[in-house]
């Protein structure tokens, strides 16, 4: 089947982000006082919104998180990102590829819209992305496992869930995909493919994509 749309996650599909973030938040979190390990992290939080940090310790512990966290852990991370971040390789010359033969694509990230913007402009990806294509958990109010992103980036975009491909490297953004009726493609070099049950493929390079999707 040819696809009307891809949708890209963003953190660990497009940047290279997904270790930077992890371990800051596992860091920040332990120095509050709820112990987290790096693979606590990517197990718990790996795909999530922000929300999701709140939820769970809230319900683990029966205490909030500071009212600045948010602001703090964010500040941390663009800091890094601004130090460190690098495109996943190859991810240029598969945008390239869906450009040529005409393949729409766009951005779903349960990351923030400054985040995208933030990530995206230190490593050039800004460049492959309107502002029209650009599409954050912010935008529906509910990350992902819930579908709504995913439908919502379909829907401003005209296209049909079920004309849709994901591509995605966490087990939330897999169950998401999955629940908006899409076929779902997990990207391996992270997260192994037992972890990310449903998909339709899987690839470790974004080498392999392009045969994949297109």
């Amino acid at each position: 089947m040819r696809y009307e749309l891809i949708i890209f996650d963003n953190d660990g599909v497009l940047v290279d982000s997904e270790p930077l973030s992890n371990a800051i938040l596992a860091g920040y979190l332990t120095e509050l006082g709820h112990p987290t390990t790096y693979e606590d992290s990517l197990r718990d939080y790996m795909g999530a919104a922000v929300h999701r940090v709140h939820d769970l310790v809230l319900e683990r512990t029966g205490r909030k998180l500071p009212e600045d966290f948010d602001a703090t852990f964010h500040a941390r991370v663009f800091a890094a990102f601004e130090r460190e971040l690098r495109a996943v390789d190859g991810i240029t010359d598969v945008l390239g590829k869906l450009a040529a033969e005409e393949v729409p694509y766009c951005v779903a990230s349960s990351g923030s819209h400054e985040r995208i913007r933030v990530g995206h402009r230190k490593t050039g990806l800004h460049r492959w992305f309107r502002e029209d294509t650009v599409f954050s958990a912010e935008d529906v109010g509910r990350g992902k496992p819930a579908p709504d992103l995913f439908l919502h980036a379909a829907e401003r975009m005209g296209v049909a869930p079920e004309r849709c491909a994901v591509v995605e490297d966490s087990p939330l953004g897999v169950r998401a995909a999955l629940a908006a009726g899409m076929d779902a493609y997990g990207f391996t070099a992270m997260t192994p493919a037992e972890k990310l049950p449903g998909a339709r493929g899987y690839f470790a390079a974004m080498e392999e994509l392009p045969g994949l999707l297109l």
